[in-house]
């Protein structure tokens, strides 16, 4: 599903090949659609972290390029992040991945403290 407002592009379940072309025409229709930024790839939804996925998300990528622009990937699972980063993707194709509402991210959850016991060597 896109939005054009903020050419954002919904992606959940398995990505399988018959997945992928349906997918690049609306990164392409997203790039020509008003406005001119980045199109915004939620895989959140995701559910595999396979080589098909990662097959899907390189010519995603590509679809973005061939129409001017590039994509980012927005809460890819930690295993999805994993794999793109094992295959070189990350740095290869300069895939820009943003996390929203992960703690590491963000500072510590309330009520967590961290205490040192007087025996502890320091670090």
């Amino acid at each position: 599903m896109a939005d054009s407002r903020e050419h954002l592009i919904r992606i959940a379940g398995p990505l399988r090949a018959g997945d992928i072309p349906p997918l690049c025409e609306q990164v392409a229709a997203a790039r020509h659609g008003p406005g001119d930024g980045d199109v915004i790839c939620d895989v959140s939804a995701v559910t595999t972290a396979d080589l098909a996925t990662v097959d899907a998300i390189a010519r995603l990528h590509l679809a973005a390029r061939r129409a001017g622009g590039r994509i980012r990937l927005r809460n890819p699972t930690p295993a999805l992040l994993a794999l793109l980063g094992l295959v070189g993707l990350v740095e290869l194709l300069g895939l820009v991945v943003e996390m929203e509402g992960h703690a590491e991210q963000r500072e510590p959850p309330g009520r967590v403290q961290e205490t040192v016991e007087a025996g502890d060597p320091a670090l």
